[in-house]
């Protein structure tokens, strides 16, 4: 099996270097990962400038882009084969709820399932990654899982899996649950400074508390100590919405 293994921390974060070690012995690894900190850049890519990519002491590439650019980039012309399965993280930070629509982490794997590769992003639900060690036990039980699987004809082919692990000792976990995203309340207001010359700046503010956190939420999984597994798709169609939709535009051609 050949395995690309990306993060949105920046190839030196302690949980890119989790997750490599996670997936030893599993196959053909590479690694490929942003060269700064990109956590909050979504699934952008870079149009406007080249991109570089340098290779690490231990043998990590690194790209001076996004999570995006970097399996982009891998999947399209560095990589001289198209992996079997693409793995994301470990992420410093949870991303549950609306919290995936701005994650590099679940952006990177999402580029991998836009190719048609199966993908997983994982994070670790607290900030500071102090059961990394657990969490990275995790992430290799369900990667040896999904690719030992015998999967019915309907779930063949690509699929995309954001998982969300509890910061807790490995024997403190109670297990896995498949989960839907919950939602959040509107983030916090921006805060305010002025820098050295007197002009505003604006800093992005936290992100909202938990507003739908019920049971089967990926917000209630991980608060009960469970490992939240949504599978996620890119469609964002309102389906629902469409005959609504036709039916007035159409009364107003």
């Amino acid at each position: 099996m050949r395995i690309l293994i990306a993060n949105d921390d920046g190839y030196l974060a302690p949980g890119l270097a989790a997750l490599v070690e996670a997936c030893r012995g599993l196959g053909e690894l590479d690694v490929v990962a942003p060269e700064q900190n990109s956590s909050g850049t979504s699934n952008a890519l870079t149009l406007h400038r080249p991109l570089s990519v340098r290779t690490a002491s231990n043998g990590y590439r690194f790209i001076d882009g996004t999570p995006s650019d970097c399996v982009h980039v891998a999947l399209t012309g560095l990589l001289p084969y198209k992996p079997d399965l693409v793995v994301s993280g470990i992420n410093n930070g949870a991303n549950m709820g609306d919290d995936t629509l701005y994650s590099g982490t679940v952006a990177a794997a999402m580029e991998g399932y836009l190719f048609g590769i199966p993908s997983i992003a994982f994070s670790l639900a607290e900030r500071g990654w102090t059961h990394l060690d657990a969490a990275a036990r995790v992430a290799r039980t369900l990667i040896e899982q999904v690719t030992l699987q015998s999967f019915p004809a309907s779930a063949r082919g690509a699929w995309l899996l954001n998982v969300n692990i509890p910061d807790r000792r490995h024997a403190e976990l109670h297990g896995l649950r498949i989960t839907r995203l919950g939602r959040r309340h509107a983030s916090e207001p921006v805060i305010c400074q002025s820098n050295p010359r007197g002009e505003p700046i604006y800093w992005i503010g936290a992100a909202g508390d938990a507003r739908e956190a019920g049971e089967g939420t990926d917000f209630h999984a991980v608060a009960n100590g469970c490992v939240s597994v949504t599978p996620l798709q890119v469609d964002l169609t309102d389906h629902a919405g469409l005959p609504a939709w036709r039916e007035m535009l159409a009364a107003r051609a």
